[in-house]
């Protein structure tokens, strides 16, 4: 790729699979005495992701708990815990990806984040992670009420950051999201794993070490 292009690349991560290990399996499973298919059929049956991305599109969590334990009463107490013990479905930083990221900044790349993230929970880690602190912008869902992968959040982050979509660089776990960043003309990276991020990085140029420019 032209390294003229590649230069003056945007360069935005997604948070969660990317950058940060969450899964609801990690909270759960000490709920549920270690059994991960009790913890499946729990999940499913109170369609855990539909109504967690109501609070990444900006629900307040108070509201969310008592609507779904009126909906499901027997499991109020296990609703009621990913409010509460929210932190503990955090697994922490991925570790590869992160030392992607520092070489990234320290290249010289701008670097931004979208997420699909409860504005409340984002919140309570936003100060802990001192890695945060390198994307010139973060958007979170929660905060502006809309979620991947409308496009419509994608088009507001390229106006809040100052980059046409073509010279936007999307990393993100979901190939859903990485279709529709496609389509409004990003160059994309679908993330499975750090190894395999930096060998997608190099093959566009991107070097991920402290000499990339």
């Amino acid at each position: 790729m032209n390294n003229l292009l590649t230069d003056r690349l945007a360069i935005i991560f997604d948070f969660g699979g990317v950058l940060f290990d969450w899964n609801p399996h990690y909270l759960y499973l000490k709920l549920f005495g270690g059994d991960p298919q009790a913890v499946d059929n729990f999940l499913s049956e109170i369609h855990f992701a539909e109504w967690n991305l109501r609070q990444d599109q900006g629900r307040p969590f108070s509201i969310a708990v008592a609507d779904h334990c009126a909906r499901f009463p027997q499991y109020c107490e296990l609703i009621r815990a990913y409010d509460a013990l929210w932190e503990e479905s955090l697994g922490g930083p991925i570790g590869g990806s992160v030392e992607i990221l520092q070489s990234l900044r320290e290249a010289g790349y701008p670097l931004y984040a979208l997420s699909n993230w409860s504005a409340e929970k984002f919140a309570l880690i936003r100060r802990r992670y001192d890695f945060l602190d390198w994307f010139k912008t973060i958007i979170i869902s929660g905060s502006v009420g809309m979620v991947k992968p409308d496009p419509q959040i994608f088009d507001l982050t390229f106006n809040q950051i100052g980059y046409p979509a073509s010279e936007c660089l999307v990393i993100d776990d979901s190939e859903q999201n990485i279709r529709v960043a496609q389509d409004l003309g990003c160059l994309t990276i679908h993330f499975r794993s750090p190894l395999q991020l930096k060998t997608e990085l190099q093959r566009l140029g991107i070097e991920t070490n402290h000499s990339a420019h």
